[in-house]
């Protein structure tokens, strides 16, 4: 029977240390795992995206599709772990295309998770077992993190205290996971906190590690985990804001923005 962990998000967990251990040690995992990651369905995780800012039934059907036509490139294997954010929508605080602001993740990662559950049954069968893997973070943290990365991606022009602020009386992310494991029962949904796994070795990989049951002898043979996608400092945030603030086109504030991004990476 195949086994298969679907960590579907959610942003701004340690995310992308988590995928970028396991893409790297993927030949090291492979006797005991198969690992399908951003690069292997950019179109399904496009179209999860996507679905979660317009939530049309075409966009379903187009993800419904895609990662079906994904499932069907990869061989049988007993233990697969499939890992993309965007297989909880998008990351609130993003817009829709009428304007509203994305503010929970259920309302698109439950019909996201049940395509997902459908497309893994027609594809290795009714009996697959299949479990869910929501990845946490204390709210406070959650949200500069989230905050950080919009100041970056879009033009938001709250600073963080009126962005938290803004988000005082909605659902968190742990809400929202006990929302989805309501919807998906009798399915197993796993959460893992940041917190508890940021400093082990493996570094937020670990919770896939430990509901995967790697033997200790393996992991203790792993390399050790580099933090990645940190986010900026507090003076390149407060210039990012500065930027969405002052206004003009987006060409031009997304111009100055990859500016200070390439500065920073230029320094020693």
């Amino acid at each position: 029977m195949t086994r298969v962990i679907v960590h579907a998000g959610f942003h701004k967990t340690g995310t992308t240390s988590l995928q970028d251990y396991l893409r790297e040690n993927r030949e090291a995992l492979k006797p005991y795992l198969r690992y399908y990651g951003k690069a292997d369905f950019r179109q399904a995780g496009a179209d999860a995206r996507t679905y979660g800012q317009r939530r049309y039934w075409w966009r379903r059907l187009r993800f419904r599709r895609s990662f079906r036509q994904f499932l069907s490139t990869i061989p049988d294997a007993p233990l697969i772990v499939l890992s993309r954010e965007t297989f909880s929508g998008a990351m609130p605080g993003h817009r829709t295309w009428l304007g509203r602001r994305v503010e929970t993740y259920a309302d698109a990662a439950i019909p996201l998770a049940q395509e997902i559950l459908r497309a893994l049954r027609y594809r290795f069968g009714a009996e697959v077992r299949v479990e869910f893997l929501y990845t946490l973070r204390d709210r406070q943290a959650w949200l500069a993190s989230v905050h950080g990365h919009l100041l970056r991606s879009i033009d938001v022009t709250d600073d963080l205290a009126e962005f938290a602020g803004s988000f005082a009386s909605l659902p968190d992310p742990e809400a929202d996971a006990a929302r989805i494991a309501s919807a998906l029962a009798p399915v197993t949904v796993h959460t893992a906190w940041l917190e508890d796994h940021a400093l082990k070795s493996e570094g937020p990989a670990a919770a896939v590690l430990d509901l995967v049951g790697l033997p200790a002898s393996v992991r203790a043979g792993l390399p050790a985990a580099a933090r990645r996608n940190a986010g900026q400092p507090a003076e390149m945030r407060a210039q990012f804001l500065q930027i969405n603030r002052a206004g003009g086109s987006r060409t031009a504030r997304k111009a100055a923005k990859e500016a200070l991004l390439a500065a920073s990476r230029q320094k020693p």
